[in-house]
């Protein structure tokens, strides 16, 4: 005979289950029977829990979102100088990819709808992010080029990250030198 689990434990065992399978194989991928199947409840169960898949992918999405957003907030907060604050910021980026790459897929998975909560939300973490970056490079400089910068290097960063993870060809605190080695030249000329 099944225990009835108490609705928060059943609950993180559906997000557990449901984050697990979106970073293997990714949003289109994976439907609500598999995730149903694979945690051991009814399919309306789990619709009663979270109503759609979209839902599902939203809930599973933002602890990741708020944990990249926290590592590099924190990473950034205390530094002195702008090029510092830019330095830790990647490095905290990559440090983050590095140890929790199944948040990374969820947050980066390039399987996504294109319209809809989740694109919104994905835009709404990038966001913040590049006001972040953004505001560190604007107290070096106040061009109005610093904006499309910040976008910029969060897509070098986004890519780079991506070839770090398919190759791990080198340690990902090298690949975050990498990219700072890159970009740090042509922010100094700004």
């Amino acid at each position: 005979m099944r225990t009835r689990l108490p609705r928060a434990e059943r609950e993180r065992q559906m997000l557990d289950t449901a984050h697990a399978l979106f970073a293997e194989r990714g949003y289109a991928e994976v439907t609500m029977d598999e995730v149903a199947a694979e945690v051991g409840v009814t399919k309306p169960l789990l619709y009663n829990y979270f109503g759609n898949k979209e839902r599902l992918f939203l809930a599973c999405m933002k602890p990741a979102g708020d944990a990249l957003l926290d590592t590099v907030v924190g990473a950034v907060q205390d530094a002195e100088t702008p090029a510092e604050a830019l330095r830790n910021g990647i490095h905290a980026f990559f440090a983050f990819l590095d140890s929790d790459r199944a948040a990374w897929r969820v947050l980066f998975d390039e399987t996504l709808p294109a319209s809809g909560a989740i694109p919104r939300r994905v835009a709404e973490y990038r966001d913040r992010l590049a006001s972040l970056v953004t505001a560190a490079l604007r107290e070096r400089n106040p061009e109005p080029a610093v904006e499309p910068l910040s976008v910029a290097l969060l897509g070098a960063a986004e890519a780079l990250g991506r070839w770090w993870l398919r190759t791990e060809a080198m340690p990902a605190a090298k690949a975050a030198d990498l990219l700072i080695r890159t970009l740090e030249p042509g922010l100094r000329t700004q």
